[in-house]
């Protein structure tokens, strides 16, 4: 049977960036070679499509340097017909001619963030009638923005956590938003959010931007959190800190109308919070410090409520017409309350990371998995 050739994409012009290298490393180093011929297509942070770069599947994160997307001696352009659909990936040689990148029979955009996640490149294959692996555009520019997840989740009755929004555009920045610190505080104040508050931006990912405001009235910290945030969306988010454990549910549905399927909950344990550490699950401790965390699959829960977790994973999957594959990240209180935080559709793939961890716990290894995904968008 000859194999099916995927395109393999990595990298981009989102924070997430490094990590969306790990994560194709990863993915190229589990998949099924007698199926599949793999085409990698990295982006520069510049946004330049190139093939022919370093191979990923050097890339790790035991070396301290976070790996990026650079051109080498070798790279050339990847050039896009959009009227040849699945035969119209090119690469620009030396000497300006076209070279086909042969007929591409699915996309696996292993991009995490903005471009990549949301929605952006999934209309570009859209308009292509390129099969791809991942939820679609409406799907995933919504779960890309943390404010309309919370508003399609809040209408199909699914709990969230109590928070504001705010628009940022128009506030001082030269001042770092100092200048707006009372009115924030005023908006906080009037919608009743108890403390610590985290700060987010409302569209991006891996904990950039994030911030843990601690003390009550304290219009200034907050400000310099609002800011911090506005230098990734300026869209921000203020939510309510929920006492609550961190669960994570993986769910998979790689044929569209298919039944989504939900994976046995995990949890990120962070060690050092154990230690007496005050510590959340920022970027350092999900990616660069093998310390600070580990995952357990499953989470140390009663059946029943890991039951109701993964029911609640489904049906928010549904809420946002998820297809392929999604990470919905809920909050469980101690009184066994269920409310969900966000949706991430495309996770992260990278050695240490919760969805290939959650379903290799359930009976799915991560080749498996792959190809199940790949699978699921062939013609």
């Amino acid at each position: 049977m000859a194999k099916k050739r995927v395109v393999v994409m990595y990298g981009g012009k989102a924070d997430e960036h490094s990590i969306s290298c790990i994560s194709a490393a990863g993915v190229l180093k589990a998949l099924d070679a007698d199926r599949f011929e793999a085409i990698e297509i990295g982006i520069t942070k510049a946004g330049q499509w190139i093939v022919g770069g370093q191979d990923p599947r050097v890339w790790d994160l035991n070396g301290g340097a976070l790996p990026t997307v650079e051109r080498v001696e070798g790279s050339r352009d990847v050039v896009l017909d959009v009227a040849l659909g699945q035969d119209g990936f090119f690469a620009r040689e030396a000497d300006g001619t076209m070279t086909s990148l042969g007929h591409v029979d699915a996309v696996l955009p292993v991009l995490h963030g903005p471009f990549g996640e949301d929605g952006t490149i999934q209309g570009l294959f859209e308009m292509m009638d390129v099969p791809y692996v991942g939820c679609g555009v409406l799907t995933s520019a919504a779960c890309m923005d943390k404010h309309y997840t919370k508003v399609l989740l809040a209408a199909a009755g699914i709990p969230v956590a109590p928070g504001i929004t705010l628009d940022t555009r128009s506030f001082d920045k030269d001042g770092e938003f100092a200048a707006d610190a009372d009115a924030v505080l005023a908006q906080v104040e009037a919608a009743g959010l108890s403390y610590p508050l985290f700060v987010k931006p409302s569209r991006a990912g891996s904990s950039f931007g994030v911030t843990k405001v601690e003390h009550e009235g304290d219009a200034a910290e907050l400000a310099a959190a609002v800011y911090e945030a506005s230098h990734h969306d300026w869209r921000v988010l203020i939510e309510q800190g929920i006492d609550a454990r961190e669960i994570e549910c993986a769910v998979l549905c790689p044929k569209a109308g298919e039944e989504p399927r939900a994976s046995w909950p995990g949890e990120i344990v962070l060690d050092k919070r154990a230690g007496g550490d005050d510590q959340f699950y920022d970027f350092d401790s999900k990616y660069m410090d093998a310390t600070a965390s580990h995952v357990e699959v499953p989470a140390k829960l009663p059946a029943e409520l890991l039951e109701r977790v993964r029911e609640t994973a489904v049906k928010a999957f549904k809420a946002v017409d998820g297809t392929g594959l999604s990470r919905v990240d809920s909050f469980v209180t101690p009184g066994g309350e269920v409310m969900v935080n966000e949706i991430n559709t495309m996770p992260g793939f990278t050695p240490i990371s919760m969805y290939p961890k959650a379903w290799e716990a359930t009976g799915i290894t991560y080749t498996d998995l792959i190809t199940a995904l790949i699978e699921g968008v062939l013609r």
